[in-house]
């Protein structure tokens, strides 16, 4: 999977989200829909660099993720 580092750019208000197993810890990923693209970052840095994928590219992610996890 390819993805790129989205930096100095002005972000469109995106709504981040992490996994419900995080609570309320900093010790994780967030992710956001950006039109096409999802965009990870630190939670532990909410203003350092942000990863953007693909969509397609990051489903197929996850979805290797989950058959691994079975």
């Amino acid at each position: 999977m390819t993805g790129r580092v989205l930096s100095g750019i002005e972000l469109p208000d995106p709504v981040w989200f992490k996994s419900s197993y995080s609570a309320s810890e900093n010790e994780c990923v967030e992710v956001a829909n950006l039109r096409g693209l999802i965009a990870v970052r630190d939670s532990k840095n909410p203003r350092g660099p942000v990863l953007a994928f693909p969509a397609a590219a990051f489903a197929a992610f996850v979805e290797g993720v989950r058959r691994v996890g079975r």
